[in-house]
């Protein structure tokens, strides 16, 4: 399923973002279109397999991490760190698992091309639906530069 404009994630972002960080993701008159076309910061998210998948990824993530919606969607979150940096990065998200939320993340990641880039400030939070399902985590940053 094509998560990119989908009036049902987008509301389960922002809803886990506002129950679990306490702040709200975007104003309430954005939609869909615009978090994944216009939002000034990137924003991930990967589903709850054991080797997590990226299920979402708008174009400011796309742009710093080098792929397209179609290569970013379905790839192991895993790959966007360089295996020296993997073991930091699955204790970050061991920490969001057990706190909701984890703020001012800051952590070296890999583009497609094999540059490396720094990210900081970034949010990284548990989708968990109103009933309290837990559908992967999210993370959203300001792009570097």
């Amino acid at each position: 399923m094509d998560l990119s404009h989908c009036p049902q994630f987008f509301e389960l972002l922002l809803s886990s973002h506002l129950r679990l960080v306490g702040t709200a993701l975007c104003e309430p008159q954005r939609d869909p279109h615009w978090l994944y076309e216009q939002a000034p910061f990137a924003l991930l998210a990967h589903d709850t397999q054991p080797d997590p998948c990226f299920i979402y990824a708008n174009v400011s993530a796309q742009r710093c991490f080098g792929y397209r919606w179609e290569e970013l969607v379905g790839l192991p979150s895993r790959l966007s760190a360089e295996a020296p940096q993997r073991a930091e990065r699955q204790r970050l998200l061991e920490a969001v698992a057990r706190e909701g939320c984890i703020r001012d993340y800051r952590g070296v990641r890999i583009a497609k091309s094999g540059h490396r880039f720094l990210i900081e400030g970034a949010t990284v939070w548990q989708l968990i639906d109103t009933a309290g399902r837990l559908h992967g985590q999210a993370a959203a940053f300001r792009p570097p530069g």
